[in-house]
């Protein structure tokens, strides 16, 4: 994946509409990143592994590469990129992908983690996004939004994605205006509360829930719509009963 791919550019400037380049600037310093550790979880990447590890690299210099269970050689990819890996024996779902990584960069005593998906669907570049918003908006839990322009998005995705979110948002009593997007970035004070969820694609609902319930507000980062050749992990019977499943239970309790 690189920047002359198709996608849909949101400036810096976006993030706020009183923000300067130096004050972005300014924002971003206030987190060191040296304490922000990043979780690429990653099922059958090899073709895109190593460019989106190289370019996080350029980032942020703690990358771990979390491999599913893959066939394939997106371990050995990742690893001569730089990245450090821990590889799955058997493919678990993205929700224990993700949590193997969360307790990886707690018990290293890391200030922040960022996850980002190893697809190339999400920018790298855009870490600093996060930075600037975490700094400025103290927030434990910031989830990136591809909602301000969804000129590119499919017309289904962006129905089901508007859906999802107003379903989900109400659940956690707050505005999340793209539930749907794996590019966030957290704090280490919400790894324990987040380790109690699931284990597939319904955890990514589930940690906004569980943060939600544990009093955190949640900001959302807009981020750049990437859409390339990445081949979707969701089955989409199975995945929407878990949703549904997950929902009742949380709007039940």
């Amino acid at each position: 994946m690189t920047l002359s791919e198709s996608q849909t550019l949101l400036p810096l400037g976006d993030l706020s509409a009183n923000s300067s380049p130096n004050m972005a600037e300014r924002l971003d310093a206030a987190i060191d990143r040296k304490t922000v550790g990043a979780i690429i979880p990653a099922y059958l990447e090899e073709k895109h592994i190593a460019d989106v590890v190289r370019r996080t690299l350029d980032q942020l210099e703690h990358v771990l590469v979390v491999d599913d269970g893959s066939t394939d050689a997106t371990a050995t990819n990742a690893r001569n990129a730089g990245a450090e890996v821990i590889v799955h024996a058997q493919n678990a779902g993205k929700g224990e992908t993700i949590k193997t990584g969360l307790r990886h960069w707690f018990e290293r005593n890391l200030s922040y983690v960022v996850i980002l998906d190893g697809d190339g669907q999400h920018l790298p570049e855009e870490v600093a996004r996060f930075l600037t918003a975490a700094a400025s908006s103290h927030a434990e839990l910031l989830v990136g939004s591809r909602m301000r322009d969804v000129s590119s998005m499919p017309l289904v995705r962006r129905w089901v994605n508007r859906y999802m979110s107003n379903k989900i948002s109400r659940v956690c009593g707050q505005p999340i205006p793209d539930t749907q997007c794996g590019f966030r970035m957290l704090h280490r004070n919400l790894i324990p509360e987040l380790l109690k969820g699931g284990g597939r694609f319904d955890y990514e609902t589930e940690m906004l829930i569980l943060a939600s319930r544990k009093g955190c507000r949640i900001e959302s980062v807009p981020i750049t719509t990437v859409y390339s050749d990445e081949v979707s992990s969701i089955h989409p019977v199975r995945d929407t009963i878990r949703f549904f499943k997950l929902m009742h239970r949380y709007e039940r309790s």
